[in-house]
């Protein structure tokens, strides 16, 4: 029972809701059009938590052996950090992982495409063959991007652009002007998450030599361009209810803007690294609530 708990603690649990939030904006879209299926959600929900878990572990492993997870660091302990998981066993999980986010990505694209849509099918296979080598690649190598601020970027691209507006793909075969003011504010909600974290490891990081973009922008202006990311996705939502209106129980989603403020005020006037730590499920939490109101407030 402990190994267990140590390897469910590996797969960060926390973090799974996050991964689903655009699936579950894509599949209300899709069920507003009336070409959701239930085969496809639940194949997109299970691929996207595979690819969540890989990353995870995959971090894990490159910060690891890398010595990056070390006492210094502010966050939970890791596996390879507490020494009761050893890197062979973690590349050897990392590596089954693998195959079966591999295996789960080619039942969704043929679930969805069959063989009726050979170029979407192709796109989709390389966008999961994508995903991996980002799950991988992230802090693993000498070359890591996420060892050079580039950690932001790609979070937007795959929790925001291709969460969203792909999943809608798999549903609807084709894409949908509705689904990209909403795959941007939970891209850059996202991004907040991630650079809270980077945040919250900072100092540690930039004693490991992490490079991340909160390493490179320091406190102050890490603290702006948190600012800018969170503002900038409610300001994207809120245009999204504007332009897509037809009741006020649209605007439902307005309701997740109070922990979003809330957060905001905490972590500019934080002095204390470790207090972000309990920041990261708050905010990662309320993006999910954000993505389940807004989609819920279009069905309405």
């Amino acid at each position: 029972m402990e190994k267990l708990s140590i390897w469910i603690s590996a797969m960060r649990l926390r973090t799974l809701p996050l991964s689903v939030s655009g699936i579950i904006l894509a599949s209300c879209f899709a069920h507003y059009n009336g070409v959701f299926s239930w085969d496809i959600g639940i194949l997109a929900v299970l691929t996207t938590l595979s690819f969540q878990i890989l990353s995870n572990l995959a971090n894990d492993y490159g910060d690891g052996i890398k010595g990056t997870d070390n006492n210094n660091r502010i966050g939970p302990e890791r596996a390879i950090q507490s020494g009761k998981i050893s890197p062979e066993e973690l590349l050897n999980a990392i590596k089954i992982n693998i195959l079966i986010s591999i295996f789960l990505a080619f039942l969704l694209i043929f679930n969805s495409f069959g063989v009726k849509h050979f170029y979407l099918t192709l796109l989709f296979f390389f966008l999961g063959i994508g995903a991996v080598i980002a799950a991988m690649r992230y802090t693993i190598g000498n070359s890591a991007y996420g060892y050079k601020g580039f950690g932001d970027i790609f979070v937007f691209i795959f929790f925001g652009i291709v969460s969203v507006v792909g999943c809608y793909v798999l549903f609807a075969k084709q894409l949908h002007h509705v689904t990209f003011l909403p795959a941007c504010t939970i891209g850059l909600l996202s991004a907040a998450v991630l650079n809270l974290n980077n945040m919250r490891d900072r100092v540690s990081d930039q004693q490991s030599n992490k490079i991340t973009l909160a390493v490179k922008l320091g406190e102050r202006n890490a603290k702006i361009y948190h600012s800018i990311l969170i503002v900038l996705a409610i300001i994207l939502s809120i245009l999204f209810g504007v332009l897509y209106y037809t009741s006020l129980l649209n605007l439902i989603f307005v309701v997740a803007y109070i922990p979003l403020f809330i957060h905001l005020k905490k972590v500019l006037n934080n002095r204390d690294l470790v207090l972000l730590d309990s920041e990261l499920k708050k905010l990662a939490l309320t993006t999910v609530l954000l993505a389940i109101l807004m989609g819920i407030g279009h069905l309405l």
